[in-house]
């Protein structure tokens, strides 16, 4: 494999293997799902998109709140993905659709609510996306979004990155996945792309991961942008790959598992 499949998480025809995709990423991206959800003021009986939906994790914390009278569509641009989340969503208020989020598929103005779950910085043009969250939203509707800081703070994927950017140095625009961690830049993009009463706040959450290897295993599976791009290596470059990576994450080792902390950045805007 040298191309990766549109939304970079997983390959053409690869079933996705969520247990792993939950330990990379879900597991962290959980955290901060809930300020998402009140960042763009959904309330029972809403009509949501969920863009970028992955496994499911933003829908699944959704539904509860937008209720049976309530959609919600997650639109995903790869079908491996988003068969995934159809398979653990499960649920008739749940309506996946494959779409990408720079030219949706949806009438202006149809939805009351639009979020983006850690989806945004991975899209080719991050401004058109926004234009297009901003057309599909009626008047008095917000989108949210959640993007990834800067590598040092999200040491869990910016370490591993970093140490496979050695080898893969022309796959740094995949790999380097904090092109949004700029809060001004964030908030700009929300303003030219004609929202009003805009905000973005830095959000930090802890976790632990129970020890190395759990980590390591998730990204042998190769399901995200980051666990690809390993899997293009060698086994030589993997293996140092993997000796850099256990040897930058011993100040996170404590007697119960590996400490570690990630900042999110939250952006939010209402439609006029």
């Amino acid at each position: 494999m040298t191309e990766f499949a549109p939304g970079l998480h997983a390959a053409t025809g690869q079933i996705v293997d969520v247990s792993a995709y939950e330990r990379f990423t879900g597991c962290w991206s959980r955290l901060f799902v809930s300020h998402v959800i009140t960042a763009a003021a959904i309330r029972p009986g809403s009509k949501v998109l969920d863009i970028s939906t992955g496994t499911g994790e933003a829908a699944i914390a959704i539904l509860p709140t937008i209720g049976d009278a309530g959609i919600l569509v997650g639109a995903d641009i790869s079908p491996e993905m988003l068969e995934s989340a159809r398979r653990r969503v499960n649920h008739p208020g749940f309506w996946p659709v494959i779409a990408d989020g720079q030219a949706l598929p949806f009438q202006t103005g149809c939805f009351d609510a639009v979020v983006c779950q850690l989806g945004l910085q991975f899209f080719p043009d991050p401004a058109r996306g926004l234009v297009e969250f901003h057309r599909v939203l009626r008047a008095g509707g917000k989108a949210s979004v959640c993007v990834i800081s800067t590598a040092d703070r999200a040491p869990m994927w910016g370490i591993l990155a970093e140490a496979i950017a050695r080898y893969l140095p022309e796959k740094r625009g995949v790999l380097t996945s904090f092109s949004l961690a700029d809060a001004t830049r964030l908030e700009r993009l929300f303003r030219s792309a004609g929202f009003r009463n805009v905000g973005v706040v830095r959000e930090t959450r802890a976790g632990i991961i129970e020890n190395f290897e759990e980590y390591w295993e998730a990204i042998e599976v190769g399901i995200g942008s980051i666990p690809q791009s390993y899997l293009l290596l060698s086994a030589a470059e993997r293996r140092s790959v993997r000796e850099d990576v256990k040897t930058r994450f011993a100040p996170f080792m404590q007697s119960d598992g590996l400490h570690m902390s990630l900042e999110l950045l939250i952006g939010w805007g209402e439609a006029d």
